[in-house]
């Protein structure tokens, strides 16, 4: 008999239902579930660790990591098919990621390859301080060292872990998406580009796996409705993939997306505040994007304007980013003499004092204008290099000094500067040798616009003159929107054909080009010059100088060229911020406007004989309207209207909930009847309405058991009165059910209740009639408004995970006890034997 003709039964029958058969052979299908579901979790993790491609350079990290994951998901599955106890398990796989972490990166410092020993500890400590220094130092992407690869490895292996252990152990197959999630956070981030379309299709392709095994080998037998072989779940399945695709698509549209804030795209997580240093490898975007002002520095100097304040040099290209080169060999101690280690030339220098306060900014690189002659009054250890004159700590930081900087300038004019055309001596090749894979667009353009220059002067104007035209315009959103956001040759490319982008690229692009004419290059890093406080500092000597601020909204970088007997020079091609120096500015256009023009109103231009009075009043940032900007105000109302929605859904939401629920069971009357689950669906129905005005069946009641309970309580109020026909209603409501359920009952010689041939809709709304009529004000708002069935399920929802974890750790505690008294028992058999 199947279980279609058992519900037609007689009663009291006893009914032989077959074993369920939609799924045949699934008892010789289990020996592949522990193999399956591995082997899901490793394309999905290694799905996932595609995204870390831009994190990382290149693809040589990927293969070692390939192994971890798949090694360890090998062992998981292994032991799984061995039957061992889940902890067992766990273990096992924490072993196994061991093992293949020592094999691969300690071969040599272990015992037999495999086993970690003294050794191999030791060597651990130096990969874990290399990655964390190429962590702190260096921008995305990477180099992928050793030091990073082990921890890239590792992490993989322990998501692995995790991602399994919720799939199978403690079944929670969905929730193994957090552990994904985990490998995502990263490259969201962090790169420019985000996940990117191959790591999130890798991710979501390995996480559908994982869910389609556990759906497929060991379906949850409380859900019937959830099994693979319920025709309505591709259905559904289609419907919610087709709601998220579209919500996807259409909340960037409504919703401001990350080009700015607080928490800009391609910014890093730091779970200890924000920072309050520049790093000369961090994409300085993020710092200009920042408009909370960190890092405060404050100067007063005796020169006529105001200074740049450089950080650190970064001369080295390797066509994938720009890095600084500290030559730790050839630093010297003691920034209290300094001499260039090249030779200046120039007839008369400007002697330049210049007081700091670095306040909580926090760098191992000290802020000094260039070129220093001489430090005094640091605190801690420091030295100093003699090809970049930049300074850095040994065993401090620069948080917190106060010091002198004595500096040295050859006072520079375009005729010096066009006479120098004496071959570069003294100059490492480094500064000169352009990478090799320059991309043709760069070329082309350099060629194109040094096709009129013959010295090295005019090709150095030349690319400046060209960069700050009109054709290019400066933007911190640019960047990011288009995928170009940092500084190797292929961002160069892009930026040279958008014409749009901030400082790092403007720098990038005139040091680049410089190699290819010959000319020596690099970048500086540091902040440009900043704005009166409206204060004065005593400096011995000098007097009462002007002091002036900068902050992180002012990182800045700008290249300096070498030009042989003055040394490196610097020049501006970024527009709209920094100052254009004197030698490097162009004749007055036809126009009348001067190519020495700052539009940022941040700093005074040098050529202006004005002297500006000092002020307190905050100026505004270039791109950053006032109060009354209308991007701002728009930006603001965007942001409160989308709050004043989302109060309102999460208010709605358990009544949306609720409503929709109760019309898909009681929608299309003539249907509902006719099919096969409409008794079932209405019952369903009568106990959500009962549960929500405070009479909720009891896990183990019957059906007519409820109905009883529910017509004797006073929340349907009296029969044979008004509330008859909630009563009549109720009662055929369980005929149906029961008949559906069970067959036709016998011995039953009541009156047929007049709902009878209604629809179940009609019934429904007699009932709700009669609860809502005999209940309070406040217990109809709980049940429109909140109503407990859906609130009590949505808590079993979420306490339900937490329980089965709870259950399978008391399992795994017993069977460890039970394990371990069995193991006592033996050894103690052996003694007494």
């Amino acid at each position: 008999m199947t279980a279609a003709t058992a519900r037609h039964a007689p009663a009291g029958e006893p009914v032989a239902l077959k074993p369920e058969t939609g799924r045949t052979g699934r008892a010789g299908r289990k020996g592949l579930y522990p193999w399956a579901v591995s082997a899901a979790v490793a394309v999905a993790v290694c799905g996932s660790a595609l995204s870390l491609n831009g994190v990382l350079r290149g693809w040589a990290w990927y293969f070692p990591a390939l192994t971890t994951v798949f090694v360890v998901c090998l062992v998981l599955a292994g032991l799984r098919g061995l039957r061992a106890q889940p902890l067992l398990v766990t273990l096992g796989g924490f072993a196994s990621l061991v093992l293949i972490l020592t094999f691969t990166f300690f071969r040599r410092d272990s015992f037999a390859g495999l086993v970690p020993n003294g050794e191999t500890l030791a060597a651990l400590g130096q990969y874990i301080r290399r990655a964390s220094e190429t962590v702190l130092s260096e921008s995305a992407p990477v180099a992928p060292n050793a030091g990073i690869v082990l921890v890239t490895c590792a992490v993989l292996g322990l998501v692995a872990i995790l991602v399994d252990a919720l799939a199978l152990p403690l079944g929670m197959p969905a929730t193994s998406g957090l552990g994904l999630l985990a490998v995502l956070v990263v490259p969201a981030t962090v790169k420019p580009q985000s996940v990117g379309i191959g790591g999130f299709l890798g991710t979501v392709t390995g996480y559908l796996l994982i869910l389609a095994c556990c759906q497929w080998f060991a379906p949850d037998s409380r859900t019937p409705a959830d099994t693979a072989g319920n025709p309505g779940h591709a259905k559904r399945a289609a419907l919610t993939g087709s709601a998220a695709l579209v919500v996807t698509l259409l909340l960037p549209l409504v919703i401001p997306g990350f080009d700015q804030g607080t928490f800009p795209q391609g910014s890093r997580l730091n779970p200890w505040g924000s920072s309050n240093g520049l790093n000369p490898m961090i994409s300085l975007g993020n710092s200009l994007r920042s408009h909370t002002g960190d890092g405060r520095i404050t100067y007063a100097t005796n020169a006529v304007n105001p200074l740049y304040l450089r950080s650190v040099t970064v001369d080295r290209f390797d066509g994938d980013s720009w890095s600084p080169d500290d030559r730790d060999a050839t630093r010297q101690s003691g920034p209290g003499r300094m001499e260039p280690g090249y030779e200046i030339l120039a007839d008369e220098l400007t002697q330049q004092v210049t007081a700091v306060n670095t306040g909580n900014f926090t760098s191992p690189y000290l802020p000094a204008p260039y070129a220093p002659a001489a430090v005094n009054g640091l605190s801690g250890r420091w030295s100093w290099d003699p090809a970049t004159l930049s300074i850095k700590g040994i065993d401090t930081n620069s948080q917190d000094q106060q010091y002198l900087v004595f500096s040295a300038v050859p006072k520079l004019t375009a005729e010096l500067l066009a006479q120098s055309s004496a071959p570069i001596r003294g100059i490492s090749d480094e500064f000169i040798r352009p990478p090799a894979n320059v991309p043709e667009i760069v070329r082309t353009t350099t060629d194109s616009v040094t096709a009129q220059s013959r010295t090295s002067y005019a090709k150095a104007m030349a690319i400046q003159t060209y960069l700050r035209s009109p054709e290019f315009t400066y933007s911190l959103q640019a960047p990011v929107q288009g995928g170009y956001d940092g500084n190797g040759l292929s961002v160069l490319a892009d930026f040279l054909a958008q014409k749009s982008g901030y400082c790092i690229h403007y720098a990038s692009a005139m040091a680049v080009m410089a190699r290819v004419e010959g000319i020596p290059s690099r970048i500086a890093v540091g902040y440009a010059p900043g704005r009166l406080t409206g204060s004065v500092v005593s400096v011995a000597g000098q007097g009462a100088l002007p002091e002036y601020e900068v902050d992180s909204r002012d990182a800045h970088a700008w290249p300096e060229l070498y030009f042989q007997g003055l040394g490196w020079v610097r020049f501006e091609p970024t527009p709209s911020r920094g100052v254009v120096p004197a030698y490097a500015t162009e004749p007055v256009g036809p126009g009348g406007a001067s190519t020495n023009e700052n539009n940022d109103g941040l700093i005074p231009t040098p050529a202006s004989t004005t002297t500006p009075s000092p002020s307190t009043a905050p100026v505004p940032l270039p791109g950053m309207g006032g109060t009354g900007d209308p991007g701002t105000l728009l930006a603001a109302w965007l942001y409160g209207a989308g709050g004043v929605i989302l109060l309102i859904l999460l208010a709605l939401s358990p009544r949306l909930v609720r409503s929709s629920t109760s019309a898909r069971r009681l929608r299309d009357p003539e249907k509902m009847e006719a099919a096969t689950d409409a008794a079932p669906l209405a019952w369903a129905e009568l106990g959500d309405l009962a549960t929500d005005y405070g009479v909720p069946p009891g896990p183990s009641e019957t059906p007519r058991g409820f109905s009883a309970r529910l017509r004797s309580s006073a929340a349907l109020g009296e029969p044979g009165g008004a509330d008859d026909a909630g009563h009549q209603a109720v009662i055929s409501l369980t005929g149906d059910y029961e008949r559906q359920q069970y067959g036709r009952p016998t011995g039953d010689n009541r009156p047929a209740a007049p709902g009878n041939g209604q629809p179940a809709a009609v019934r429904m709304a007699m009932v709700n009639q009669s609860l809502r009529g005999n209940s309070r004000f406040m217990d109809r708002l709980r049940a429109d408004w909140l109503p407990p069935s859906v609130m009590t399920r949505w808590r079993r929802m979420v306490a339900s995970p937490f329980r089965a974890a709870a259950r399978t750790m008391v399992r795994t505690a017993g069977a460890a006890a039970r394990s371990w008294e069995r193991a006592r028992d033996g050894l103690r058999r052996l003694r007494e034997g």
